[in-house]
């Protein structure tokens, strides 16, 4: 694959056949740089760019393969070429040669043949828990690329905006610590090139869309990363960002359509009015800035409206999800991109991948705004969501509020009226629920440091019908500010990812007993949970909250499970008289971490702020 990759993007020939004064004919940039036979979708289309391109005419003559159209915008370095990939296409290479009277460009085209069961491929789903890492901030495999000349924004660990080093080989040589840590499949931060002169190691601004930042790594890495992960039994999910890229595109250099970006590339920001895309009431205006929007001035908005700036979003995570063997996407800021092409860009890649997972950002408390983007939710202006998941923010929010609150004897209220509203999504148990990520404080620190209160939202958010995501360093007790927005200090480097480091999360060395204590809580909660069907798949049924305290019950055909929160500062004894729906004369359960068993023929002791998973 190194070479196949390599050949596509270098085995540019050109050919010196000018008569007279020729023009400087080049290629820059074809893209997607090489495609599969197979696909379903049968039309592909490239995005060619060089000095005066669209001045030449493309010929192919490969079996199977036939131009279908040629299209030329006003800025003659580019030309976009539709070709009709039919079924009979065998894998191969080809020439693509561009000319006119006096001159010829070749590409050297190839077509490569699917991996086998690339199609059915098996995604992230209930049965999971996805570990997500900020690949600058979790380990440095590799100091030799920690700056690379000819980018701006190089090493400078002393800053919290700065880039710190961690890179792809340093997620290679812990992937044994997170399967052992139980966890199936991982959710990195983007790793597509960025390069802008700050800011950089977040990711979320691409300057290009094929290719891998080389402060990570390379193209080549990223799919050893992906066969690497597999052995390990974790799926690799790819964050993709739809709405917007960075300044430093090498679009922007020479854009291809005044369109490209919205407002034709000068800056207006969006004023994050996200209901205005589902309000009854909303304006056209407001909805338009939404979407139109920029992100900030230095991340331009993409007019996915155009066309080709659609197909060609489309068809790169595509070739992402083919050539890197993904398990899944997570989309970034989903709602921000135009409606239309989200409901095409779904339908798309589902054709292509019918079991293929993707979940989407929209950072809002309400289900009903989150409800809106899944596939399945029919809005009252006819709009239908496409996307399979998204991100659980309310239920996330409603946890931290009812686990902090100190004053208030229904802390858990919220959370139990949160989880009844599940009605509004068409499909629940594929949300993702989080107990953090990069852009929130620390759930720890967010719980006043308090261990019980800790290992309570991380029981809930591993045992409630979702799929869990965790944020690394949560298993450390990883702190940060928690008012007002701080991104640094919720980007902390991970302990142990350093040379030099004195404290070592991989190796427990130097870690605190307190620290220990909560690694060794989530590496048996989390390899607990999978093996247990009954959380993946089970049912669902809540008791209404009382005193501080919660029961719910997973529960299936052949097993339950019995969940009971107690946050009063003293043990509490629960009449099991009332649980009796699921309990059907029960007479004890064994804690599935401690290995306690509690009897249930009366009462249910609990202990003080403490909480049980009983297996009845």
């Amino acid at each position: 694959m190194k070479k196949i990759f390599a050949a596509a993007f270098v085995a540019i020939a050109l050919l010196a056949t000018a008569a007279g004064q020729a023009q400087d004919y080049r290629i820059d940039h074809l893209e997607p740089p090489f495609w599969w036979a197979g696909m379903k979708h049968q039309k592909l289309q490239l995005m060619v760019h060089g000095q005066h391109i669209a001045e030449l005419e493309p010929v192919i003559a490969y079996p199977g393969v036939r131009i279908d159209a040629v299209t030329r915008v006003a800025n003659r370095n580019y030309l976009f070429i539709d070709l009709a990939v039919s079924e009979q296409a065998a894998p191969g290479k080809f020439d693509i040669t561009f000319r006119n009277a006096a001159s010829a460009v070749k590409y050297t085209y190839q077509l490569l043949a699917r991996e086998p069961g690339s199609a059915q491929r098996v995604s992230f789903n209930s049965s999971d828990a996805i570990y997500q890492v900020m690949p600058d901030r979790f380990a440095n495999g590799s100091a030799a690329n920690d700056s690379v000349a000819g980018m701006a924004d190089k090493l400078d660990r002393a800053s919290g905006s700065g880039r710190h080093g961690g890179d792809i080989a340093g997620i290679i040589d812990h992937l044994g610590y997170i399967a052992a840590m139980g966890f199936t499949q991982l959710w990195p931060t983007p790793l597509l090139e960025n390069d802008m002169p700050n800011y950089s190691y977040h990711g979320y601004a691409a300057t290009d869309h094929y290719k891998i930042d080389p402060r990570y790594g390379s193209n080549q890495d990223y799919v050893r990363l992906s066969a690497e992960a597999r052995k390990h039994g974790i799926g690799l999910i790819h964050d993709v960002v739809l709405s917007h890229i960075g300044l430093g595109h090498w679009w922007m250099k020479d854009m291809p359509t005044p369109d490209w970006t919205n407002h034709e590339g000068k800056f207006v920001p969006t004023v994050h009015h996200r209901m205005s895309t589902m309000d009854t009431y909303g304006s056209q205006a407001d909805k338009l800035n939404f979407t139109h929007g920029w992100f900030t001035s230095e991340m331009p908005d993409l007019n996915q409206a155009n066309p080709m700036v659609a197909n060609f979003l489309i068809q790169n995570n595509i070739w992402w999800i083919e050539y890197a063997h993904l398990s899944g996407l997570r989309i970034d800021t989903y709602g921000y991109s135009d409606a239309d092409f989200l409901t095409e860009f779904s339908r798309r890649v589902v054709a292509e991948y019918p079991r293929l997972n993707m979940v989407g950002e929209e950072w809002h408390k309400a289900p009903a705004v989150v409800a809106h983007w899944q596939r399945g939710a029919v809005s009252a202006d006819g709009f239908t969501g496409s996307l399979p998941s998204m991100m659980d923010f309310p239920m996330m929010y409603a946890m931290r509020a009812g686990l902090a609150e100190k004053d208030d004897k229904d802390g858990f209220k919220d959370v139990y009226e949160m989880l009844s509203q599940d009605r509004l999504y068409p499909d629940a148990a594929n949300l993702v629920l989080f107990e953090g990520n990069h852009d929130v404080p620390r759930m720890f620190s967010v719980l006043g440091e308090d261990v019980d209160l800790y290992k309570m939202a991380l029981v809930f958010t591993m045992t409630l019908p979702r799929i869990p995501q965790f944020y690394t360093g949560t298993e450390v007790l990883m702190t940060s500010t928690f008012k007002g927005r701080d991104d640094a200090s919720y980007r902390h480097d991970f302990p142990g990812g350093w040379a030099g480091d004195k404290v070592n999360a991989f190796t427990g060395a130097g870690l605190t007993s307190k620290q220990r204590d909560a690694q060794a809580f989530v590496s048996k909660l989390v390899n607990w949970r999978k093996t247990q069907p009954v959380i993946h798949h089970g049912k669902m049924m809540q008791f209404g909250p009382e005193n501080d305290t919660w029961v719910y019950f997973r529960y299936g055909d052949k097993k339950t499970v019995m969940v009971a929160y107690n946050k009063n500062a003293t043990a509490v004894s629960l009449p099991t008289l009332r649980f009796q729906e699921m309990l059907k004369g029960a007479r004890s359960g064994v804690d599935a971490l401690t290995g306690t068993t509690y009897d249930l023929t009366n009462t249910l002791t609990l202990p003080a702020r403490a909480v049980v998973i009983l297996e009845i």
